[in-house]
């Protein structure tokens, strides 16, 4: 609701030709003042850092869409902040150590709301510094910890590998290693599809349509987890086993509105791929993307002769300069690795070099879908039970 209250405020002020309302302001208005008036004297029954945070959330989400104007923020351009509902299928609220504390007992104390018994996924390696509680669309709650921790640096291995992403196998690796593709979606496709329909045919309003929804919400959060488990298990293993690791840069948001959308999605490469990036910063490996022009699938990896685009059906071909049988996968996985070798010798990678090459390191990513991480932190989450 602060939230909705200050966005408001904000675009009535712009609309009306004023100045732009600062957050000391807002901060008066729609918290302070807020809480003696009967429309939202249910406010006070909140902690205080909860509303204060939600403010700094929306100022943050108002400079994300100044920078990405003015050309200062990278990636995806980002647009204006749009009004939250209760129906929302993602909500959170993030505290700082002034309104938690983790108790002796294994639970842990938010201010307004008491303990919380809670099932621990792992223990913390530090004091705590936030923590975010989320309630997913299925009605589970979910607490993220950020704790500052050091790299964890893993031995030194001789082994590096080039990857290509693909969806009759997963990923095929340039040392012939294939990753089959679960198919998670397709998989529950049947029982997804019968518990829809059962959706649909439930009438709005009765309570029978939002239990039918939580039923779907709940298979579908079945999906994501075998999926978001089957990833962290193979980008650890692969992380692990290379010193360095290089991956093309699929366009996936171009490749979800083909004809094989449900596929690209159902495979989820990018997060896949991110799972790489921020493990191999974090283990003082080598990570590199290489460019998706790239023409993997056309050169020769035994002697770079370039044959030319295939159709997708071709798995198979033979170069027309040497003569190599080469399996399409396979033969652009390691061409991936060699690209990958020339990214890195050029200086153009962010992780450090494992042949010692004067590369940046950079920070560690955020694991995408865990609120409230800080760029130096690690986020740890823990489940509530009895909820």
């Amino acid at each position: 609701m602060v939230w909705n209250d200050c966005l408001r405020d904000r675009k009535e002020a712009h609309a009306a030709g004023l100045p732009y309302v600062k957050s000391a302001e807002l901060s008066r208005l729609r918290i302070t003042q807020a809480k003696r008036t009967a429309e939202r004297a249910w406010l006070a029954d909140v902690s205080a850092v909860v509303l204060q945070q939600s403010l700094r959330d929306l100022d943050t989400a108002y400079k994300n869409f100044f920078d990405s104007v003015k050309g200062k923020r990278q990636g995806r351009k980002a647009g204006p902040p749009r009004h939250k509902s209760k129906k929302d299928t993602r909500q959170s609220i993030r505290l700082n150590t002034n309104a938690f504390s983790l108790q002796d007992d294994g639970t842990v104390y938010v201010a307004k709301v008491g303990n919380l018994k809670i099932k621990w996924s792992r223990r913390l390696p530090a004091a705590p510094t936030s923590l975010t509680i989320t309630k997913d669309s299925c009605g589970r709650y979910f607490l993220s910890f950020v704790v500052d921790t050091e790299p964890d640096i893993l031995p030194e291995v001789e082994a590096e590998s080039g990857i290509d992403l693909g969806l009759s196998a997963f990923a095929v690796l340039s040392d012939g290693t294939k990753i089959s593709a679960p198919r998670f979606l397709r998989r529950a496709e049947k029982k997804l599809k019968r518990l829809q329909r059962e959706l649909s045919r439930k009438a709005r309003g009765p309570k029978n349509r939002a239990k039918a929804r939580i039923k779907v919400a709940c298979q579908h959060a079945k999906v994501a987890n075998r999926r978001r488990d089957f990833h962290h298990k193979a980008s650890t293993q692969i992380i692990r086993d290379n010193q360095a690791v290089y991956v093309e840069d699929l366009a996936v948001s171009g490749l979800g509105r083909t004809r094989l959308a449900k596929s690209v999605h159902d495979a989820g490469w990018s997060a896949f791929v991110r799972m790489l990036e921020y493990k191999a910063a974090r283990h003082g490996r080598t990570f590199a993307k290489v460019d998706r022009a790239f023409p993997s699938s056309q050169v020769c990896s035994a002697c770079g002769f370039r044959d030319g685009p295939k159709p997708l059906y071709v798995r198979e071909w033979t170069c027309g300069e040497c003569g190599t049988v080469h399996d399409r996968d396979h033969n652009a996985a390691r061409n991936v690795l060699v690209e990958g070798h020339r990214i890195v010798a050029a200086g153009r990678a962010e992780t450090p070099n494992a042949r010692g090459a004067p590369v940046r390191r950079a920070p560690v990513p955020a694991q995408r879908g865990e609120a409230g991480s800080h760029r130096k932190g690690q986020t740890t989450q823990a489940g509530i039970s009895g909820l």
